[in-house]
């Protein structure tokens, strides 16, 4: 499967991560704490231009591939369909935790309106600020197919390595189906807007 990152070019400012004084041992990093010591990089506008991901670029991208295709970045219903023209296999609503581009809404305020314009036409997924199993539901109620998690599993990796990873899955996985019973749901399938406070 390809999962193509469609709305970040660039980094945003990353503000936080520049304050934070980490200092990895040689041979150990992450790329967006590389030199954070040093003033935020200078953009000119033909960098802007160089960078900027059209939908022909995708287009193009597909005509090379059979492999599934996910396009991770998709926050508003024109997207959505314009990632259906191009041939994406799903979509994947994102905003990366609200790291690049400051005062973008939060994904599960975008979900309902992505998953309108799709329609069932290709699976929706949707990532950001999923914690707990509540959280899970609420998405799957307003459409998601699935959820993905970023934070949650790192913290688990940080902390225990891969077993704290598998104590993170445990944990949602528990408060998802303690969600449900409290709900009176018997199946992922039987969750739907009818749950929701509106």
């Amino acid at each position: 499967m390809l999962c193509v990152t469609v709305d970040s070019p660039l980094d945003g400012p990353r503000n936080r991560q520049n304050r934070t004084p980490i200092v990895y041992p040689p041979g150990v990093g992450h790329p967006h704490y590389v030199g954070i010591t040093e003033p935020p990089t200078v953009v000119t506008l033909d960098e802007v231009r160089a960078q900027v991901l059209l939908w022909r670029d995708i287009e193009w991208l597909r005509s090379l591939t059979k492999m599934p295709m996910l396009l991770k970045g998709i926050m508003n219903a024109p997207d959505a369909e314009l990632a259906l023209k191009v041939g994406a296999d799903g979509v994947i609503v994102s905003n990366h935790g609200g790291r690049c581009l400051d005062t973008q809404p939060a994904t599960i305020e975008a979900l309902p309106r992505v998953v309108r314009q799709v329609n069932g036409r290709v699976p929706v997924i949707v990532d950001g600020g999923i914690r707990r199993g509540t959280d899970v539901v609420k998405a799957l109620a307003l459409g998601a197919s699935a959820v993905q998690i970023g934070r949650p599993y790192l913290y688990g990796l940080a902390v225990g390595g891969a077993e704290g990873v598998a104590h993170v899955i445990k944990v949602l996985r528990q408060e998802l189906l303690l969600t449900m019973a409290v709900l009176g749901r018997r199946t992922i399938a039987s969750i739907d807007r009818s749950i929701l406070w509106e």
